[in-house]
């Protein structure tokens, strides 16, 4: 028995005992905002497993947040290249072009999300539970990983007592492409956890998942979070100069040590955070060598000036990216450019799709280290609500990724490009030439290849997005025609 595949965009409905590329599902796990959890097992005639195993498929129904789509293809990308105790063991994926999903060790057991309903919790339990998390972190640190979504519902438990990290849609890897960085503008990430660098837009900085350890700690000790639950932009940078109430305050037999680890977590600073998770974890397992500072005797919340203090310098920031630091040499910078094929999924013709395919593929063979960003726009109304899904339901977004997946396939196919080397990006914008543009201007773009179609007078009277690209790019561009 085999599935059958839905049409592109729009997979068909899951059902139990449907068979996808070799695995049965078994029984609906959970369902989440997101995705949903499937345990499966091999079809007959397949291996047997050791294993218990879970399918993990996102919800696609047209109209959801583009970072769904875009977090879903990070996993799937990431997942693969992490080994160890500490994350769940990669099994098998599926593609967009007929059925997204990632098969994967089923870790038994309940998330940590049950127990912030029941903190405060006992302290002893709260420092076990720090210490086992903080060693999974310091695990995936030194594989180049920074989770950026440490947060309950992400952590589970092996049977021997080791923490597992799980759902890496958010994350990102020194190796590979940062998808989610390049192709949004706003801080990502889960509000009461994230911390103050990430609220900044840095995103490689592995402090962060500490800072969020210290925020589930606080949660776990008082019952309460830190920072609250903020929705907005402004309700978040407001933990760049505000101090959390020191937990003592709020619980009477939190000790001073647990103190001084919990408030050293959550430092705005990196720098004065603990430097590792090690390092953190062995405070936790040893609090009769934590070495006390002002912050375990601390009682009430920093001064209005200290926060004025930290507000005035935090201000300049406002909205701002900084840009990206220059972790090489320039010429190491060089030997590896970034190459954007900009393709027109929807209205160019196919022998200009050829045209413009063979062309990357000829910059790509010459530059062996190159990277290759293939980006479409989908096009939106300036004014108004425009429809996410088409006649038949299937969402416009996904439709667009799997016809620019199918496009580049023989590129991907010819020179062999692995997930470090090819990317696919999906922009919405009412304006394609100023999504490209601002896109290639983010991700310090070298060169931008695009096709243009025939003349008309219309064209030349507004002028064409490829005419737009080429005036206002900071980077080559190869314009391509038919």
């Amino acid at each position: 028995m085999a599935s059958e595949a839905g049409a592109p965009g729009q997979p068909p409905a899951l059902a139990k005992g449907q068979v996808i590329d070799g695995f049965r599902l078994e029984e609906h796990v959970h369902q989440g905002g997101m995705a949903n959890l499937w345990s499966v097992t091999r079809a007959v005639g397949g291996a047997a497993d050791a294993m218990p195993l879970i399918m993990k498929v996102p919800r696609i129904k047209g109209g959801e947040d583009p970072a769904t789509i875009v977090g879903f293809e990070v996993e799937q990308m990431i997942l693969p290249v992490l080994s160890g105790v500490h994350v769940p063991k990669y099994v098998a994926r599926g593609d967009f072009t007929r059925q997204p999903y990632i098969v994967m060790e089923h870790i038994q057991g309940p998330t940590l999300r049950p127990r912030l309903h029941e903190a405060p919790l006992a302290l002893d339990e709260v420092a076990e539970t720090g210490a086992r998390v903080a060693t999974a972190l310091h695990d995936l640190h030194r594989q180049r990983l920074v989770h950026l979504d440490v947060k309950p519902s992400n952590i589970m438990f092996r049977a021997d007592g080791n923490a597992v990290m799980v759902d890496f849609g958010l994350s990102r890897h020194d190796k590979l492409p940062d998808l989610l960085e390049e192709e949004f503008t706003l801080p990502i990430g889960t509000g009461p956890y994230m911390s103050p660098e990430q609220i900044q837009f840095v995103r490689n900085d592995p402090r962060s998942d500490l800072f969020a350890l210290g925020v589930m700690l606080y949660h776990f000790t008082t019952g309460q979070r830190p920072f609250g639950a903020p929705e907005t932009v402004r309700g978040l940078r407001r933990r760049l100069f505000i101090d959390p109430i020191p937990p003592r305050a709020l619980r009477r037999d939190c000790p001073p040590w647990l103190q001084e680890v919990i408030l050293k977590c959550l430092e705005i600073d990196p720098a004065k955070r603990y430097q590792s998770g090690a390092q953190l974890a062995l405070d936790l397992q040893n609090p009769d060598q934590v070495a006390l500072t002002a912050r375990a005797e601390r009682q009430r919340q920093g001064g209005m000036l200290e926060h004025f203090k930290r507000w005035f310098f935090a201000l300049g920031k406002e909205g701002s990216k900084p840009q990206a630091p220059q972790l090489g040499a320039v010429s190491q910078v060089m030997k590896s450019p970034i190459v954007v094929a900009a393709v027109d999924i929807d209205q160019a013709e196919t022998e200009l799709l050829e045209l413009v395919r063979e062309t990357v593929r000829r910059i790509v063979v010459t530059e062996p280290g190159a990277r290759l960003a293939c980006v479409s726009v989908m096009k939106t109304g300036r004014i108004g609500m425009d429809e996410l899904v088409d006649a038949q339901g299937q969402s416009r977004h996904v439709k667009q990724l799997v016809a620019l997946k199918h496009w580049a396939r023989p590129i991907s196919k010819s020179l062999s490009l692995d997930d470090g080397r090819l990317t696919f990006h999906v922009l919405e914008s009412s304006d394609p030439a100023a999504a490209l543009v601002e896109f290639a201007e983010r991700n310090q773009v070298d060169h931008i290849v695009m096709g243009s179609r025939g003349s008309s007078a219309m064209r030349r009277y507004l002028g064409s997005v490829s005419s737009q690209v080429v005036a206002e790019a900071g980077c080559t561009v190869t314009v391509v025609k038919a």
